[in-house]
Order: structure tokens, then sequence, then C-alpha cells
């Protein structure tokens, strides 16, 4: 019974440590991009990865499938001025197979210092040995988003391009 108690206590300490380092890890990352470097962030996903985003008539729209796409979308983050914030993490699942849920928030100001932009997100991700292979955002408000893109336009603001 001892020993059944002490593995019980090892997993749950185990698991709140790799929730830390998760977060930590993330949060460094997202950072780092707020900093205009994307290089730590993609680092995270698989080349055959899919980051899923909401569609609409903006830059952001739709499947971006393999890494020289989802590069491109983090440019395009990373050009309109967007700052982001991990609030939360959960996760579930073993090493080979984990989901992990995210809660962002991410915001944007223009070149006078208004907020021009303001969302909530719960991102759900899908790993594979502790690689990104599949990426979902959900948005509060996705209109947002489209206001969002129509300033960018106004600003001058361009997309890096087609998938």
């Amino acid at each position: 019974m001892a020993a059944a108690l002490a593995g019980m206590g090892a997993a749950i300490v185990g698991r709140a440590a790799l929730r830390r380092l998760l977060l930590a890890k993330l949060r460094r990352d997202v950072d780092r991009l707020n900093a205009g470097d994307s290089g730590p962030f993609l680092a995270g996903f698989a080349d055959d990865a899919v980051l899923h985003f909401a569609p609409g008539p903006h830059r952001w729209a739709g499947d971006h499938r393999g890494k020289p796409a989802i590069a491109r979308f983090l440019r395009d983050f990373v050009a309109a001025g967007l700052q982001g914030e991990i609030h939360d993490l959960w996760f579930g699942g073993p090493p080979w197979a984990m989901t992990i849920v995210v809660r962002f928030d991410d915001h944007a100001k223009d070149p006078s210092g208004r907020t021009i932009y303001e969302n909530r997100t719960a991102i759900v991700v899908r790993t594979r040995w502790g690689r990104i292979v599949a990426q979902e955002d959900f948005y509060e408000d996705t209109g947002r988003i489209v206001d969002f893109e129509q300033r960018l336009q106004e600003l001058g603001v361009v997309s890096h391009g087609d998938r």
C-alpha cells in the first residue's frame, strides 16, 4: 500500500512539474513572438503540422499546412503588431499523443498607441512526441478579426502572401 501511495504521489508531482514546464516554455516562446521573433514558436511545430484558423475575409483564415505556411501565418501575426499572453494551460494524454489547451489573449495598437484590436482565445493543440501536429484557435469574437483586417489594410500593413 505504501508503494502504491508513493507512486501516486510521484505521478501527481510529475504532472504538476510537466504543467509548469509547458507553461514556462510556451510563455517564453510567446514573449519572443511578441518581440518579433517567431523562430522559437515555429520550432514547436512538426514539419507536417496544420494550423486551423477561423474562416473569414482576413489574412489568417483557413488551414495553414506545413511549416512554411505556418511561418507565413506567424510573420503576418508579427507584422500586424499583435501581442499575446498565455493565461493558463491544461493538458492530457501520453507524451506521444498529448492534447494541450491554452487560454490566450491578444491585442494590437495603431501607430498612435490606441488599441485597435483585442480578443480572447482558446487554443487546442495536439502533439506527437512534443511537436505540434495540429492547432485550432477558437476566438471569443471572430468579427473582431475581420474588423482588425480592415484596419490593417487602412494602415497599409500587407500580408505575407497566399498559402
